[in-house]
């Protein structure tokens, strides 16, 4: 079960930049900066899309990581432009691919206590109340972003590739 998530943490952030590729190709055609689409937020309190990216490429690692028993790999978080925020994914995309099935043994009842937090979860608890849906919270929140902001995309650029038989 673990697994199968972990690679739906994969295929989103494969979506993720997609939906990138879409904006940047939207910024040019509509003649304006991708920055502007980089600093565009739903809400004044809420995160630009850069963070949106940050934080869903973080929670994949964090989760993927504390979940496996593995040190957290630190980046940066400093990318400024769309192919910066393209080789953040891939990044992420290529540690989260890196870990086993066999890594995940034990992983519901293993203690986590991410760095910086102020306290412990048993891995099902961290990974089910906070691991999903603060991922998809920020996948999303980009993909409303950018939706906001004009980007021709709809639900199945978010869905993304169905695994249909025929």
């Amino acid at each position: 079960m673990m697994y199968a998530q972990i690679t739906q943490f994969i295929k989103m952030l494969h979506t993720l930049s997609r939906l990138l590729d879409k904006a940047q190709r939207h910024a040019e055609a509509n003649n304006f900066t991708s920055e502007e689409l980089l600093n565009s937020r739903l809400a004044p309190d809420m995160l630009p899309l850069t963070s949106q990216v940050y934080w869903a490429c973080d929670t994949a690692r964090l989760a993927t990581s504390v979940l496996s028993g593995k040190e957290v790999p630190v980046f940066q978080n400093n990318e400024k432009t769309i192919p910066e925020l393209k080789a953040l994914i891939e990044k992420t995309i290529s540690y989260v691919s890196s870990i086993k099935e066999s890594d995940f043994s034990g992983w519901e009842e293993r203690i986590v206590a991410p760095k910086g937090w102020s306290g412990a979860f048993r891995g099902k608890d961290y990974f089910y109340q906070h691991g999903v849906p603060n991922f998809y919270f920020h996948v999303v929140t980009a993909y409303a972003i950018l939706r906001h902001k004009g980007v021709q995309i709809g639900k199945m650029d978010y869905i993304g590739q169905l695994p249909f038989l025929r």
